[in-house]
């Protein structure tokens, strides 16, 4: 049995990736140093980096780096992790990122659908207001019971793909 090291990968070409993902996660609405440091931690082998290693791999400063994570920790896009014996810090992306950030937001699809809801009884559902706002609850009731199925389908096709985790 041979022990197999992880191919060398070019860091030029990890930098363009990382800077080229975090453009299009900007575009979407994240703010760019979260995007970069969730790029940066997406595309490490690993999936977990300290705050030096972002630092030094982004080119920011421990505090950007601190705030990055702060904010992708609230979205539930990264986690962080005590490194045993040791202070420091390990922030972590999980394979189920994606799942997890979108499982967090029908948590807030739910609350938006109760203020629509009481914004409809309060405005009058006949009223040019409460129409639309029923119109608006109506869609996200709509997007609610989508994210639901697609979740459920996704976990499937996950587990063809990639086996149980």
């Amino acid at each position: 049995m041979t022990d197999e090291k992880a191919p060398e990968r070019d860091p030029e070409a990890v930098s363009k990736f990382v800077e080229s993902f975090a453009a299009q996660l900007v575009e979407a609405g994240l703010q760019r140093m979260p995007a970069r440091v969730f790029a940066a931690l997406l595309s490490s082998d690993t999936g977990t980096l300290t705050s030096s290693e972002l630092s030094e791999q982004l080119k920011i400063s421990p505090a950007a780096v601190s705030g990055a994570v702060r904010y992708l920790a609230q979205v539930h896009m990264v986690s962080r992790e005590r490194e045993p014996g040791s202070r420091r810090e390990r922030y972590r992306v999980h394979a189920g990122q994606w799942y997890e950030a979108l499982t967090n937001r029908e948590a807030v699809i739910k609350r938006w659908e109760h203020a629509l809801r009481e914004g409809v009884d309060s405005l009058g559902a006949d009223t040019p207001a409460g129409r639309r706002l029923a119109e608006t609850l109506a869609f996200f009731e709509f997007i609610d019971g989508e994210v639901i199925a697609m979740m459920e389908r996704w976990r499937v096709r996950r587990e063809e793909l990639f086996g149980a985790s």
